[in-house]
């Protein structure tokens, strides 16, 4: 066996590069440069390291709290989580301010810290998100709990004969739904408002909320033991979700991006997203979520009538 091989096997990760990684760095053009962080005989949780070059933007709009070499930590792991002691280091990154990617039960999403509100403007640059798209931003969350700190919560029946749409919900999460709610004042501005100043701001009652059924993002919630702000991953050019994420490292990378978490490549299928600010719940875009009963679709107008 070759030193690099007995290296590999060192580090606890079986195969640091299967053959599947590799043909997609090949398939597609990539500046990222692979390389061990330290030598072969040094044990550690893992090595995949993504070096990129320092953009423009993130000397401009960054400045994270923790100490790392300039580039992009790249974490492969299984996409059932039975290698999550790999998370550890991403979770201390998203606690010190970093920006970076994760699956969900959809498609990827770049999040950081809910409590870092430096970070929330990072990802807002990162991903250009506009004062007119603040609808964009969802809170990737624990527990109803979380749910219930940051927005007003779900409506409870009552006995004037209004439905308990909690206990229905409660059926759907954690499960690929997104949620619109109004949001409460434990919400941090920097989720309702954008710019640098006040002329700028663009005000918003409302924020979306998900509990991802994915075992790798729950384990990334439960180390973090906080909520997560997210935007979902697309392409700038063709506005499409990028599901590869070594696309996603070669694309956001430059950008200004900390780190991404490897569980595979996904299927273009995103959340189900439900306004709950009405008078009865609309879909505003089915997507992998099943409609429910208790739901209306967009276009179903005459159900409000019954």
């Amino acid at each position: 066996m070759s030193l690099e091989a007995k290296a590999l096997g060192h580090t606890g990760v079986a195969g640091a590069f299967p053959l599947s990684f590799r043909r997609s760095i090949s398939s597609f053009p990539s500046r990222l440069l692979f390389r061990s962080a330290f030598p072969p005989q040094v044990h550690l949780p893992f090595q995949t390291l993504a070096v990129v070059k320092r953009s423009p933007k993130r000397l401009k709009y960054s400045s994270p709290r923790f100490t790392k070499k300039d580039g992009l930590l790249y974490v492969q792991v299984d996409q059932l989580g039975s290698d999550s002691w790999k998370l550890d280091p991403v979770a201390e990154l998203l606690k010190e301010g970093a920006v970076g990617v994760i699956p969900t039960d959809t498609v990827y999403a770049i999040v950081c810290d809910l409590s870092c509100h430096s970070a929330i403007e990072r990802l807002r640059r990162i991903k250009e998100i506009e004062p007119s798209k603040a609808s964009c931003i969802i809170i990737i969350c624990r527990s109803f709990h979380d749910i219930d700190t940051y927005t007003t919560g779900f409506p409870r029946g009552n006995s004037q004969g209004l439905t308990d749409i909690f206990r229905a919900v409660k059926h759907c999460l954690p499960g690929p739904y997104t949620f619109i709610l109004a949001a409460s004042k434990q919400l941090p501005k920097q989720c309702t408002r954008y710019g640098t100043a006040t002329s700028k701001y663009a005000s918003r009652k409302n924020v979306g909320v998900r509990i991802p059924d994915d075992p790798v993002c729950q384990a990334i919630l439960e180390k973090l033991d906080r909520p997560l702000i997210s935007t979902s991953v697309k392409s700038p050019k063709e506005n499409e979700w990028i599901l590869d994420p070594v696309i996603i490292a070669d694309v956001y990378g430059p950008e200004g991006l900390d780190f991404v978490v490897d569980a595979g490549v996904r299927v273009a299928y995103p959340s189900t997203v439900v306004d709950m600010t009405e008078s009865a719940p609309r879909i505003i875009r089915q997507g992998k979520g099943p409609k429910q009963p208790w739901m209306i679709a967009e276009d179903d107008d005459s159900a409000l009538d019954d």
